[in-house]
């Protein structure tokens, strides 16, 4: 199932089986790509939203219309390996206890892509995707990434990456969709952790491996992209470790962007790249206008 936020999707699946169902979710594009899946992919299930709904309420519009014992959960901004589905359709046949797969991701210029990882700890959340993070302890992102072991071992995992993502849909039935609360990232973490309570495996399989240009669909201005990665951040610690935890995260969080947008101004009041310093500025202005408050919405589709 692919999911199409406004970029023209490159995901290709080479040859589909006739047992395979493709369903396409339009998330407001306007670039032309509802015509051109309408034009080129006529044995395509195409749904078109009139807004941009987010990542996970588009994947359950899918997932909730998918008839197969499988769901494959696949970003406009990738490609298929040879026999990567099928690889990853007869692992989960062979172990029933497994709920979710995830190939290996790799760059378009074939390097392994960090795609597994285990549950962050609040120290983790400090760390990851801040100004601290080139400062974090080695040991403490090694393990969060799961660099202590290697690339092409077979691994139990806390969750995988959502770029390409395959659940077994008798599990879903179980744990429930996508928590649409979140609109971008953060969603495939606290799904995986619905399959891990609930007793599923979430396994990271290299086998079967899928391409994916990184960032291509979620090309963003820059103030949202921070919002949203941040703001899901706090949400989910908020579900799972607490208020008085989510609270203190999103304090430091936003005083993370009260010391970027200090920098920043300084720079810029320095005559340092100016044009680069002011955008910078504007955006860390509008994080914290944001509050990084967190969004309120259904759970589920």
């Amino acid at each position: 199932m692919l999911e199409d936020d406004g970029e023209h999707p490159v995901s290709s699946i080479e040859h589909p089986a006739s047992s395979i169902e493709i369903i396409v979710v339009d998330n407001a594009s306007t670039d032309g790509s509802v015509e051109m899946v309408q034009a080129e992919f006529p044995g395509v299930r195409l749904i078109t939203n009139a807004e941009n709904r987010g990542f996970p309420a588009a994947n359950n519009q899918g997932i909730a219309l998918a008839r197969g014992r499988y769901v494959l959960l696949l970003n406009p901004d990738t490609e298929v390996v040879g026999d990567a589905l099928a690889t990853m359709v007869a692992f989960a046949d062979e172990h029933l206890d497994v709920g979710v797969v995830g190939p290996q991701l790799l760059d378009p210029d074939g390097f392994v892509q960090s795609s597994r990882r285990r549950f962050p700890t609040l120290a983790t959340a400090f760390f990851e995707s801040t100004w601290l993070q080139p400062h974090a302890p080695r040991r403490l992102l090694d393990r969060y990434y799961v660099r202590d072991q290697p690339d092409d071992a077979v691994l139990d995992v806390d969750w995988v990456k959502g770029a390409a993502l395959m659940a077994r849909c008798a599990a879903t039935e179980r744990v429930g969709p996508m928590d649409e609360r979140f609109f971008m990232y953060s969603e495939e973490l606290e799904w995986c952790r619905r399959f891990r309570d609930a007793g599923w495996r979430v396994v990271y399989l290299p086998t079967a491996q899928v391409v994916h240009h990184e960032g291509k669909s979620s090309e963003q201005v820059l103030p949202a992209r921070h919002i949203h990665f941040q703001t899901s951040k706090v949400r989910y610690f908020r579900q799972y470790h607490g208020r008085v935890t989510a609270g203190a995260l999103r304090l430091f969080l936003l005083g993370n962007y009260v010391w970027q947008l200090g920098l920043e101004g300084a720079k810029w009041l320095v005559g340092h790249r100016r044009p680069l310093r002011a955008g910078r500025v504007a955006a860390y202005w509008q994080v914290l206008r944001s509050g990084l408050r967190e969004r309120e919405g259904r759970r589920d589709g």
